[in-house]
């Protein structure tokens, strides 16, 4: 059946508690089970970054709100009660699509006061999620970024990324471009229950492959490291030996983040297929929203390990406390900087001691 012929009429849908603004019509289809698309006209989608951010950006775009990659621990999922879904279910399954984005886009850009400020995608939700492959928007938004003069990043666990990558070198000759890949594990099966609507690690891993091939370069952000599931030294030395055959050309790495909305979605998902984990979770984030410092500490440390081992030396960091680390990102994921400008904060690391703290 025809796209444009799908649209929402069931009562038992979910649907915001307040109208969303723009709001065109609402859309379902046999190919996208289980998902309605909230299609709305945007007034405005370039979004300055709250003052005071440790982001080494200050301006974003998200083509998308919600999420189909479903994944468990995405630390963006409260976002979506902003718009009276709820940060579970919902964020997976009511996705708010900026049907004119790059229209609108190239309207802000080409305003006589507009500075040619670096513009990230990808920092809330992914650009290139399923829908992508439908929409069509990332074109429309690398096209006005590039004919604009304006340096991006973006990053994605999305393959579909792969049908832009002839426009992204177009672009890049014109602007400096960063790409980043989201991969924290090679563990197929896992990747399938933690985040089950991505390509699996094997794709993403070509796409690094392909990026680089293309001249492009290619950073990885291997977050999150999960407690007990994929914290192991041969989890660690499998992802990383794989980013580098993959050519990536830099890592940064990070321990799970449970911020609220977050937490619950995540701690139901263990208490469901992984029990026996969750009175260690309980006291791991104990304090918060951030894993205990000892765990991060030693955390810390054997990441540094295996990226020794794998060619990743002296190359980005560990994220510790993303309120005031959030800037560092990896090598080739942001646009280049002039010759001695910071890239972010450095970032102490930890022992590489390989007992993990039996307090946890």
């Amino acid at each position: 059946m025809r796209w444009d012929t799908q649209q929402l009429k069931s009562p038992e849908a979910a649907v915001p508690l307040l109208p969303l603004a723009g709001l065109v019509r609402t859309v379902t289809t046999p190919e996208f089970a289980g998902i309605s698309f909230h299609e709305v006209m945007s007034k405005s989608v370039l979004n300055k970054v709250a003052a005071g951010s440790k982001m080494p950006f200050n301006w974003t775009v998200n083509p998308y709100r919600g999420c189909s990659h479903a994944c468990v621990y995405c630390f963006a999922r409260k976002t979506h009660t902003y718009l009276d879904f709820d940060a579970g279910m919902d964020f997976d399954s009511q996705v708010v699509v900026k049907i004119n984005a790059g229209e609108v886009l190239r309207k802000e850009l080409f305003r006589p006061g507009w500075g040619r400020h670096h513009v990230a995608l990808g920092t809330n939700t992914d650009p290139y999620q399923r829908a992508e492959g439908r929409y069509k928007l990332m074109p429309g938004i690398i096209g006005a970024l590039a004919d604009s003069g304006t340096p991006f990043s973006i990053l994605t666990k999305g393959t579909l990324l792969a049908r832009d990558i002839p426009r992204l070198k177009e672009a890049s000759l014109l602007v400096s471009v960063g790409m980043g890949i989201s991969l924290a594990l090679t563990d197929e099966t896992l990747a399938q229950t933690l985040e089950p609507g991505t390509p699996t690690p094997k794709a993403r891993l070509a796409l690094i492959s392909r990026l680089r091939q293309a001249g492009l370069p290619c950073g990885v952000m291997a977050m999150p490291i999960i407690p007990w599931l994929t914290d192991t030294d041969e989890a660690l030395d499998s992802l990383f030996s794989a980013l580098a055959a993959a050519g990536a050309t830099g890592v940064s790495a990070g321990a799970l983040y449970l911020r609220p909305g977050t937490r619950e979605w995540f701690m139901q998902w263990l208490a469901k297929e992984q029990p026996a984990l969750v009175s260690r979770f309980q006291r791991l984030y104990s304090t918060g929203s951030y894993a205990d410092k000892d765990y991060r500490r030693w955390l810390s440390g054997r990441i540094n390990v295996f990226k020794d081992r794998h060619g990743f030396t002296g190359t980005d960091g560990f994220i510790h406390d993303a309120r005031h680390e959030e800037a560092r990102y990896p090598e080739g994921s942001l646009p280049s900087v002039p010759s001695g400008a910071s890239r972010g904060i450095p970032v102490a690391c930890g022992s590489a001691a390989g007992a993990q703290p039996t307090l946890f």
